[in-house]
């Protein structure tokens, strides 16, 4: 009978649970549907939070964590999403884990889900994305590879943004292009370079004169080849 009874009651808090639970969900879900119409975005993270914990869900999870690196919160897109390569991880996963990895100046962790973006879609953007991450980490051959993979590829109307100065100012891609093999010929040799380095910056520049990172580096190696001059 003790046991019996015991059952019934096991049961019965089971099922009160479950409907604590549908209710709860219906909840947060109505929660995240009016913080969405409110453009409240602490409000959608919280709701997403709350629902991924009543019934958990790898799409919501990524939605999550995709919205965290929107709002340039990366350490908390990492720990909602993880770090790690993983071969079933969807398009929005590759995308968070790599471009917070980056943001956090993670650039050897990031190359390894950039390298995966590239292999479920090739594109001259991501392109460019590893060819600037392999010249930070000094991959000299990597850098080369995706350099000639965009300017291949490039065409006239695909445009990259830059934020160095006050107000961010876009050149070709095919000119952003060039930026990095001017920097990589000067990366391959420092003492020796300078002159063929600049040159390629001189193509970029005719391309876009008004690419401001191109120009400023350009000074800075004729900068630096006047007092190598000197020293000698």
């Amino acid at each position: 009978m003790k046991k019996l009874l015991f059952i019934t009651l096991l049961s019965a808090s089971y099922s009160l649970s479950a409907q604590n639970n549908s209710e709860l969900k219906k909840h947060y879900e109505a929660y995240y549907k009016q913080m969405r119409t409110q453009g409240d975005v602490q409000g959608v993270i919280n709701s997403l939070t709350h629902l991924n914990i009543i019934d958990p869900s790898v799409a919501r999870k990524d939605t999550l964590a995709y919205i965290y690196m929107s709002e340039n919160k990366y350490i908390q897109a990492l720990n909602t999403i993880g770090v790690d390569v993983v071969p079933t991880d969807s398009d929005m996963a590759l995308e968070v884990k790599a471009i917070s990895l980056k943001s956090i100046n993670q650039p050897e962790f990031a190359i390894k889900h950039f390298e995966e973006i590239f292999k479920r879609n090739p594109n001259v953007n991501i392109a460019y994305e590893l060819a600037e991450l392999n010249l930070s980490t000094q991959k000299f051959n990597e850098v080369n590879k995706y350099i000639t993979y965009g300017i291949t590829n490039a065409t006239a109307e695909m445009q990259h943004a830059y934020y160095e100065t006050k107000t961010p100012y876009q050149v070709s891609i095919k000119a952003a292009f060039l930026y990095l093999k001017a920097m990589l010929k000067f990366n391959e040799n420092k003492a020796t370079n300078i002159d063929a380095a600049v040159a390629i910056l001189d193509e970029a520049i005719a391309l876009n004169p008004n690419f401001n990172l191109a120009l400023i580096s350009k000074n800075a190696l004729f900068s630096q080849k006047a007092q190598e001059d000197k020293k000698n």
